[in-house]
């Protein structure tokens, strides 16, 4: 007669030792990103980059780190765009989750806000966060994959200015450490450019009804209206708003990719003929094969940040490689030496020290597009230095 209590206790034993040789080690990786709101088409695009680069590692049977294999895991909380609630977040994922790396947050304020928790803990962040104050000497485990209004205003309003004449622009910022930064960074460039920032206004991020601050402009007779510092929905409002007005200049975004956003409120007739910052080339093979991904996972067009966060989260798994550990300093050490990297945006360096000092923030191609029928068409290909 068959002992099936020595049977059950002989499998049991069995998958005793099987155990550890199946299990796998998980690496955690931090997502404080915004989800909802105004600012959501850029946390979003921010998260699924993290998710896309952890499902290529997962794909190969995990991240190799001295020898072991990781499951990259990603653990997303969302801020909506406030600073107390990502001090909240940040807090949850470095004491409960315990987590070392985190992408995000979107908004300068929270980043500023989540930093000396990070920075006391050990913790990488990669922040889109675009005041000069999210990253410096004084915090050497912060980075920023993404280029910012102080990288590619200059270039590409002397570009503007030259080839479409402008001479008084209006621009409507929030009043946040975000709106602030970017309003002073682009007075500074229009006014070098030969040009003038000469209406600005500013507002809650929750507001909608921009026709007040779009009357008060107007009537300084300007001859463009400036969207960078917006959430994509909220700038999509001032185009509509603008347009319904009767504002018949030309609408620029200098910097915040998020053109399908925009569109996608205000709608193909107002929205073309705009200018508009943008990190992708539609000829770029790699950005339009991850744009596939991208819709095909998760049903919605690419954000514009997105390609800048995947290069980004590529970057931090090939440092942890190289470092042979998940010890953050020595990781750390690591991301800081990679340069000339061949991202899907091109060729990825950190930069930045002369100007934040560090060494911490990217340079990579960007690109001016005219809106056409809803879509971008590059107009000039830019650098740091100059848009042609």
């Amino acid at each position: 007669m068959l002992n099936t209590t020595a049977v059950a206790a002989g499998a049991a034993a069995l998958l005793a030792l099987a155990g550890p040789v199946h299990a796998q080690e998980v690496l955690k990786i931090g997502a404080v990103v915004t989800l909802s709101g105004a600012g959501a088409a850029w946390g979003q695009g921010m998260l699924y980059a993290a998710e896309l680069a952890a499902d290529d590692v997962n794909a190969k049977g995990g991240l190799d780190v001295g020898g072991k294999k990781y499951k990259v895991q990603v653990v997303a909380y969302d801020d909506k765009y406030q600073a107390n609630e990502a001090v909240t977040a940040v807090n949850r994922l470095v004491f409960e989750d315990k987590v070392k790396y985190l992408i995000g947050p979107v908004g300068s304020a929270a980043a500023l806000a989540v930093s000396p928790i990070t920075e006391k803990n050990g913790v990488i962040m990669m922040t889109l966060g675009f005041t000069p104050k999210v990253i410096g000497a004084d915090k050497p485990h912060t980075f920023r994959p993404n280029l910012t209004t102080m990288e590619t205003s200059q270039p590409q309003i002397d570009w503007v200015v030259k080839t479409r004449g402008v001479k008084k622009v209006g621009a409507l910022f929030p009043n946040d450490e975000t709106g602030q930064q970017i309003a002073a960074d682009l007075e500074k460039a229009y006014a070098k450019a030969g040009s003038q920032l000469a209406a600005k206004e500013f507002f809650e991020r929750e507001r909608v009804d921009m026709v007040p601050l779009l009357t008060r402009m107007m009537a300084k007779g300007i001859d463009a209206i400036e969207l960078d510092g917006n959430a994509p929905g909220t700038a999509g409002l001032i185009v509509k708003q603008a347009r319904e007005l009767g504002f018949k200049g030309l609408i620029i975004r200098s910097g915040g990719p998020s053109t399908p956003e925009i569109v996608s409120v205000a709608g193909n007739a107002v929205t073309e003929g705009m200018l508009v910052n943008t990190t992708v080339d539609p000829a770029n093979a790699a950005v339009k094969a991850y744009s596939e991904r991208y819709q095909a996972k998760y049903k919605k067009r690419m954000n514009g940040f997105s390609p800048a966060f995947y290069d980004g989260s590529r970057m931090l798994f090939q440092a942890i490689t190289t470092a042979g550990t998940t010890d953050t300093a020595k990781v750390r050490t690591a991301l800081e030496g990679i340069n000339h990297y061949q991202g899907i945006l091109g060729t990825l360096t950190w930069t930045g020290k002369a100007v934040y000092g560090a060494d911490h923030q990217i340079s990579a191609p960007f690109y001016i597009a005219e809106v056409k029928g809803g879509q971008e068409v590059i107009r000039a290909r830019c650098t740091l230095t100059a848009c042609q």
